[in-house]
Order: C-alpha cells, then structure tokens, then sequence
C-alpha cells in the first residue's frame, strides 16, 4: 500500500446511500465523506483500473497527476472575483471539502437546508459511482499579482518557476481561453461524473470566483492496453517518463526543496488548446504523415523500429542518406536527448467543440468551416522553465507537425501538493 493510500483508506456509501443529502442537510456528510479514500492503485498501467473505483484524495501528491488517465476529462479555469484574502482561503477549505466528498462517490456537502431551498448536491450523478473521478487544482500566476498589484499578500510566494510564458512562434492565443487564477481538472470515467463535479465546485464559489473558460476532453485510455491515441490517429505520450517511478517522478514531476516550501511534493501544469486541422491533415498520404510525427501510425515505433518502445536511432540513414527520422519531426525535436535532458509528463486528452471558421496557416491557406477539434494538451513538471518552455522553443520554430496546428488558449499554474488528511485543505501551506 503506498503512502497516499494509506492516508486514505476507509470506505465509503457512495452516492446512493446519500441520496437525502440532495435536499437535506448534509453536515454529516462532510466528515464522513471526508474520510473516504482509496481502493484503487493509482500508478498502474491504462486498461487495468476498475472505471468505478475510487482513486486516493489525501496523501503527499494531488490525485490526477501520474494515476492511469481516465476517459473523460472536465477542465475549468476561474477568475476570483472577491478582493480578501480570507475569502480565497475559505474557497479552498470549501473545496477540498467537497473534493474529498466527490471524489469518494458520495454527493456535495454543504449545511442543512429546507425543502424550500435549492438541493445542495445538483443530483445528476446520482447512482453513477465515483468512477474513478479526481480532482486536481492549480493556482495561475495572477493569483499572486495582477497588473503589478500584490492582490492577496501572495506575491512574495511566488515560485520563481511560476513563470509568464512566453510569447512562442506561430501562438494564436485567444484571450478568452488563456490565462485565469485558478484551475480545477476533474478526470472521470464518466463524463457526467467529471462535470457534476465542476458544477458543484463553481456552486461554492458563488460570490468569490466565477468561471473564465472550460473544456471538456475524451481518450480511449479505459479501453486499451498501451498509450492512448489523438484525433490524428497517432499514440501520444510514449516517451513519458514512468510513473512507477519514484526517482523518475522526483526528477521530472514533483517539485523539491529548489523552490518555496509551499509547493514541494506539488508540480507544475502547462496546460495548451491545440487546434488540429483535421481536414489537412486527413489529405496527406500515410508516408507523409508518420515522417511529420517520425513514428509509424500502426504501431507508434519510431521510423526505423518495430516496436514502440524502441529506442530513437537518430544517427540512422536511409537509402538516400536522408534521416530516417527527419530533422523536423516532432519526436526528434521534442526528444529528452536533444533538449538537454528535459522531460515532461503529458496527460493530454482529446476535444471536439463542433464547427466553427478557420484560417489555416499553411498553404492553401484556405478559409472554411472546419471542425474545432484537438488537443487538450497537459504536461506536468517540476520547472517549466528547463521543461515545457525549453522543448516548445524548438518546437515552435521548426516542428513540422506546426502545419496542422495552432495552439489557442494557454495557461500555466502550480499544482501545490495535496492535503495531508482531513481537516486539511489544499493550499493551506501558502496561506499558512
């Protein structure tokens, strides 16, 4: 049993035993679904996890971060609209509360209410389980300042590698989807279970913060047994760094004493709206597309390997003499061995938002209602600095892939480490 599941192992009612807590007090509620924790091992491998199990809340690192991706994802980003202090701390509180609540498949917690009264749990996700939900926050950089003004006494605990992005080629940054103060994932096995969640969390912050943009996220992670594919067909996150391992996840993952003691065992979570031309890209003849990538669709080895895993042969010639993988593809250019050493930990997912006009950015340059679909593009690590900033900047110039894609929303916050057990709330260490 590892460390977080043992800070969380009671069991649980689940959300049918709570079914009167839709419109009656739920005070009882709250200590009881927050002592609920964990049955399932988080660090195993996609494919092998029970999709209506419970995932550990309480422990060292927030849930949501190397556990087995779920198949759904809900992604919001909030703006905080009080000016005190002790109001963004009370959301916290909050927060966590109805976290470890959710997170256990039991309904949202709140104070007695008559039948009068708005439910306190919404009731949508009633009977559905918990489904492997979790739920992990982050905080953006304008949480700390904003416009050059301290907002809440923080600016002084800013990490140093809570950096501004910077502005990287190609960018079409759409200020609607960019930027915020706070952030909330909610990954389920059930897309109804990861919303409900976000719904009943943007409840409690009535009156503190509101929503500043979302989006919804898919994979096939629950039904394979290997790395899960994007929508241009194509395996992503072969070249993760394990997340069985400890060395590996304190190498990469978790930040340690090299920033404020507030964030360590926390992480940093680069977050991109990535917008695929698909009808491009759904042209280019099969050959064309695997040199873009530099692995083969079928099997996701790379060029000039069999199996996926296999390693990178950049050294490796073809017939011609030309590369076998190219000197613009994607896995050259972000490869660890070629950036210093740097590596990340993606999680990303896919998205379908529908329709909508686009200009594209290569020839032919075209004009057209096309589908606004893509990626969800989460990386997780220590530094983005020695991380997601120094891999983007070759990518950004030189990556082949750029001709099908064009990143249009962004946001990077810190992942502070997770609550220790109840009674305790994420964030407490910063506002301590």
């Amino acid at each position: 049993m590892t460390e977080d599941q043992a800070a969380g192992s009671a069991g649980g009612l689940g959300r049918r035993g709570f079914l009167t807590a839709l419109g009656v007090g739920a005070g009882a509620g709250v200590a009881l679904g927050a002592g609920v924790a964990a049955a399932v091992d988080g660090g195993s491998s996609p494919g092998t996890q029970d999709e209506g199990g419970t995932l550990p809340f309480w422990g060292t690192h927030q849930q949501g971060v190397t556990n087995a991706p779920q198949e759904q994802t809900y992604f919001a980003v909030f703006d905080l609209t009080t000016t005190k202090r002790s109001d963004v701390a009370d959301l916290l509180r909050t927060w966590t509360e109805q976290a470890a609540a959710l997170t256990a498949g039991d309904p949202a917690v709140g104070t007695a209410q008559s039948p009068t009264a708005p439910p306190v749990d919404t009731g949508e996700a009633v009977d559905l389980g918990p489904s492997r939900l979790t739920l992990t926050f982050g905080f953006g950089a304008t949480l700390f300042s904003k416009d050059g003004a301290d907002r809440y006494g923080l600016a002084a605990h800013r990490p140093a590698a809570l950096v501004d992005l910077p502005v990287f080629h190609g960018d079409q940054l759409n200020p609607d989807t960019t930027g915020g103060d706070l952030t909330v994932q909610a990954c389920a096995s059930d897309p109804q279970v990861a919303f409900h969640a976000v719904r009943q969390l943007a409840r409690a912050a009535t009156g503190v913060a509101q929503i500043r943009w979302v989006q919804a996220g898919f994979n096939q992670a629950a039904r394979t047994k290997g790395t899960v594919r994007n929508l241009m067909g194509f395996k992503d996150g072969t070249a993760n760094p394990p997340t069985n391992s400890a060395s590996q996840m304190n190498q990469y993952v978790w930040a340690g004493s090299e920033g404020p003691s507030w964030m360590v065992g926390g992480s940093y979570l680069v977050a991109r709206l990535i917008r695929i031309s698909l009808e491009h890209w759904d042209t280019m003849p099969l050959q064309t597309q695997e040199a873009v990538i530099g692995r083969h669709k079928a099997s996701g080895a790379p060029l000039g390997g069999t199996r996926e895993n296999d390693p990178m042969d950049f050294t490796a010639r073809n017939g011609d003499g030309t590369p076998t993988i190219p000197l613009d593809s994607h896995i050259r250019l972000s490869a660890a061995a070629l950036n210093g050493g740097s590596q990340i930990l993606r999680r990303s997912y896919s998205y379908n938002n529908g329709v909508s006009p686009f200009v594209e950015r290569w020839p032919p340059w075209k004009q057209a209602l096309e589908y606004d679909a893509g990626l969800l593009f989460c990386a997780y690590q220590n530094d983005p600095r020695s991380g997601f900033v120094r891999i983007f900047n070759q990518l950004a110039l030189s990556d082949a892939l750029n001709q099908f894609t064009t990143h249009t929303g962004s946001i990077l916050v810190a992942i502070p480490p997770a609550a220790s057990g109840p009674g305790h709330w994420i964030g407490e260490q910063l506002f301590a």
